[in-house]
């Protein structure tokens, strides 16, 4: 086990050592999280979303509508397949 020490602030802020970001995989403006475990036990987790809980955090692009992105992703199968069709023939 390796342990790494930080101070806290007056302002009770803590710098995350590189070492503990890089085996956490974060950088900065990413969310962490404490879990605090009934045993008194504080782990800290990098936070990670799903894909729900992304839905809806990038607004539309302005003058697109969202019919507009479903009949791209009709073109682009129909391009696939037709693609894969001329595949099969030759």
């Amino acid at each position: 086990m390796i342990e790494v020490t930080s101070t806290i602030t007056s302002k009770g802020q803590v710098t995350i050592p590189k070492r503990v970001r890089m085996t956490l995989g974060v950088n900065s403006a990413d969310k962490v999280t404490f879990a605090i475990h009934d045993s008194g036990l504080v782990e800290l987790r990098p936070v990670r979303y799903t894909i729900e809980q992304l839905k809806g955090i990038v607004p539309a692009l302005p003058d697109r509508d969202v019919d507009d992105f479903d009949e791209l992703i009709a073109e682009a199968m129909e391009l696939s397949a037709d693609r894969i069709e001329s595949l099969d023939v030759e």
